[in-house]
C-alpha cells in the first residue's frame, strides 16, 4: 500500500498548537507503520462527495482526514473535529479528464457565493477634493474566446469551467483561489498576456498520482524518515513538494555549466539545495560543494540542508556548505600556510597616499578604489600591458592612455608594497588556489553548486572553474541579475563558463502576492541580459494570489521593497 501526504495536510498541521502537532505526528507515524492497527480509530465519513474520505482520531478533538483506497492511504487534512469534517465535505480527489492528473477539487456547489474582494487602494498624499464616484464599468470576461476544451487542457476541473468562462479582472483572483495550482497559474498567465505551457497528458491507464502536477501536492512517503521530515517542518513545504518546473531543472542532465535565474521569491535557493541532494544521491561517492558569496548565506544553506536531508547522513555528510571565501582560505592554508589577508581600508589608504605622491589632485579617492577593486585587483592584473588593454566593462568614467599610465604607476607601487609586506587580497588568494588546483590530480570537490551567483567575483569564478572539471555538469549556478549588488558585470564566457543553451528562468513567485508583484513589475524591466547575451525574463505570476491588508507597512512600501531587491535595500514606513 502506498502511503502519501498532501500539501494541504502540512498546511493544516502548521495551524495547530505544538502539543496538538505532537499527537498528530504520533498518529501519522502509527498509520504509516501499520494502517490496519486496531489502535487506529477509523471512521468513514458520510455525506461527502468522495466516498474514500475517513477520519482518524488523534485525541478527543483533533481529527486526521485521510483518503483510503485498497491500494493507497493519503493524509489530506487535520483540524478540530467539526472543522475537519466541514473541510472533507467540500473536497473530493479525482482524476482530471483531460490531463490525467490527480487533483484535490473543491466541490463547486458547496461554495455558496464567491466573495469578490476589492483591491486595497494605494494611499496618496494628495489633498485635492475627491471626485464624485463614477458608476463601475462593466468588465468583459477574460476567457470568453477560449473553448471548454481549451480550459480543460490547462487542468481546470470541469465543474469550474462555467465560473472561469465568466471571470473578469475583478473576479479572477477569487475564482483562482478555489482551483488547483496548475489551473490558477495558467489563468494568471493568460490574463497577463502570456501563453502557459501545456500540461503533461497521461494515458487513461496510468497512475494519476504520477503526473508532475499531482506530485507538487501529493508525495509518496517511502519510509518514516521522509514522513518525519515532512511533519517536522510543515511551514517549509519545499522540503517535500516541488513545482514541476523546479523538479525538471533539478534532475536535468546538463552538457555543461548551467545557470538557473529568476526574480526574488521564485525558489532559486530551493533548486540549488535540491540539486545538491540529487547529485549526492546520483553519485554515491561524489563530494559536493554548496556555496555562496557570504558566510551568513552559507550558514542559512547549512540549516536548510539539515532540514532537507539531516536524517540521511550518507547524503548529508558529502555536501559541504561554506562561503567561497572560507573554502578558498582553507585550501590556501593547506597548500601555502595561513594567509595574511590585506585589510581593504588599509589598501584604500595606501592607494590615496601613492596617488598624492604620484599625481596629486588628479584622481578622487572613490575612483581610485573602484578602479583597483573592480579592474586591477579583480582581474589580478600584474603588468602595464595587461592594464592598458583590459576592457573596463561597467566603469562609467572614461580614462585616456596618459591617465592610464599614471594610474598604473600608482597601482604597480601598491602591488609591490603588498608583496613586500607579504599581504594578499582575496582576489589574489583565489588566484593562488586556482593555480594550485590546476596542478593537483584530484580536486577537493566533484560538483559545485553556487547560490546568489550574480555576486560571484571574477577570481572566484575562475576558482570554481578549477574545481568543476570532473563532470560536464560539475558547475551549477542560481541567481538573479536584477539583485546584483557587489560585482560589476563581466563576461562569464571569456573565463570559460559558457551557459548558452543551459540558462533557464523560474517564472512562478512563491513569496509575494500577485497584486504586489504586479505593481512592482511596473518598476522593473521585463527582461535583463548579461554580458554574454543570456536573457533572464522577470515576468513572474505569483502563486500567492492575494494578500491581507498591510498593517505596519503601506502597500507602496511593500511594492518598493520588492523592486529595491536589485540594490539590496529595504524601506519601512
Amino acid at each position: 500500500m502506498e502511503f502519501r501526504i498532501a500539501d494541504t495536510f502540512t498546511d493544516s498541521l502548521n495551524k495547530l498548537t505544538n502539543q496538538e502537532q505532537k499527537g498528530v505526528k504520533t498518529t501519522a507515524f502509527d498509520l504509516q507503520l501499520n494502517p490496519e492497527s486496531p489502535s487506529l480509530r477509523f471512521h468513514k465519513l458520510a455525506k461527502t462527495k468522495d466516498s474514500h474520505f475517513w477520519s482518524i482520531s488523534a485525541n478527543m478533538d483533533i481529527r486526521l482526514i485521510v483518503h483510503r483506497t485498497a491500494n493507497s492511504l493519503l493524509l489530506c487534512y487535520v483540524d478540530h473535529h467539526d472543522d475537519a469534517y466541514a473541510w472533507a465535505k467540500k473536497r473530493k480527489i479525482e482524476r482530471h479528464p483531460k490531463t490525467g492528473a490527480a487533483q484535490l477539487v473543491e466541490v463547486r456547489e458547496t461554495v455558496k457565493e464567491i466573495t469578490v474582494r476589492q483591491p486595497v487602494p494605494i494611499p496618496t498624499p494628495s489633498t485635492k477634493k475627491k471626485p464624485a464616484k463614477k458608476a463601475p464599468t462593466k468588465q468583459p470576461p477574460l476567457f470568453k474566446n477560449l473553448s471548454e476544451d481549451d480550459l480543460l487542457s490547462y487542468g481546470i476541473p470541469p465543474e469550474w469551467i462555467a465560473d472561469v468562462k465568466t471571470a473578469t479582472e475583478t473576479t479572477l483572483f477569487d475564482i483562482a483561489e478555489h482551483l488547483p495550482q496548475e489551473a490558477a497559474e495558467a489563468l494568471l498567465e493568460l490574463a497577463t498576456g502570456g501563453q502557459p505551457q501545456q500540461p503533461t497528458l497521461l494515458p487513461e491507464d496510468s497512475d494519476p498520482f504520477s503526473h508532475p502536477d499531482a506530485q507538487r501536492r501529493f508525495r509518496v512517503m517511502t519510509n518514516q524518515e521522509e514522513l518525519q521530515r515532512a511533519l517536522d517542518y510543515p511551514w517549509e513545504k519545499w522540503t517535500v513538494f516541488l513545482h514541476p518546473a523546479q523538479q525538471h531543472l533539478i534532475e536535468r542532465n546538463y552538457s555543461g555549466p548551467a545557470r538557473i535565474a529568476g526574480s526574488a521569491g521564485t525558489g532559486k535557493t530551493i533548486v540549488a539545495l535540491h540539486r545538491a541532494v540529487f547529485l549526492a544521491r546520483l553519485h554515491p561517492d561524489a563530494k559536493i560543494l554548496l556555496t555562496t558569496f557570504s558566510q551568513a548565506l552559507a550558514n542559512s544553506l547549512h540549516l536548510k540542508l539539515d532540514r532537507l536531508v539531516g536524517n540521511e547522513p550518507d547524503v548529508r555528510n558529502r555536501i559541504h556548505t561554506q562561503s567561497m571565501r572560507e573554502v578558498a582560505r582553507t585550501l590556501y592554508k593547506q597548500a601555502y600556510g595561513e594567509p595574511n589577508i590585506a585589510n581593504p581600508d588599509e589598501v584604500r589608504s595606501l592607494l590615496i597616499t601613492l596617488a598624492n605622491q604620484t599625481a596629486p589632485g588628479q584622481f578622487s579617492a572613490s575612483f581610485l578604489w573602484n578602479e583597483w577593486k573592480d579592474i586591477v585587483d579583480a582581474r589580478q592584473l600584474s603588468t602595464w600591458e595587461a592594464y592598458k588593454n583590459v576592457k573596463r566593462l561597467g566603469r562609467k568614467t572614461r580614462v585616456g592612455n596618459k591617465q592610464r599610465e599614471l594610474l598604473w604607476t600608482i597601482f604597480s607601487k601598491a602591488i609591490d608594497t603588498l608583496k613586500r609586506e607579504k599581504q594578499i587580497t582575496w582576489a589574489g588568494l583565489f588566484q593562488q588556489v586556482t593555480h594550485h588546483l590546476k596542478e593537483i590530480d584530484t580536486p577537493p570537490f566533484d560538483f559545485a553548486i553556487v547560490d546568489e551567483a550574480q555576486d560571484i567575483s571574477i577570481a572566484a569564478l575562475q576558482f570554481l572553474c578549477a574545481l568543476g572539471t570532473r563532470y560536464p555538469d560539475s558547475l551549477f549556478f542560481t541567481g538573479d541579475l536584477g539583485q546584483r549588488i557587489f560585482q560589476q558585470p563581466y563576461s562569464w564566457k571569456s573565463l570559460g563558463v559558457d551557459i548558452r543553451g543551459r540558462s533557464q528562468t523560474l517564472k512562478i513567485n512563491y513569496r509575494t502576492s500577485h497584486q504586489i508583484r504586479q505593481q512592482s513589475d511596473r518598476l522593473l524591466p521585463a527582461t535583463i541580459a548579461d554580458v554574454d547575451g543570456n536573457i533572464e525574463e522577470r515576468k513572474t505570476p505569483s502563486l500567492f494570489l492575494t494578500a491581507p491588508r498591510p498593517k505596519s507597512k503601506s502597500v507602496m512600501a511593500q511594492i518598493l521593497n520588492v523592486s529595491l531587491s536589485a540594490s539590496g535595500s529595504q524601506i519601512v514606513s
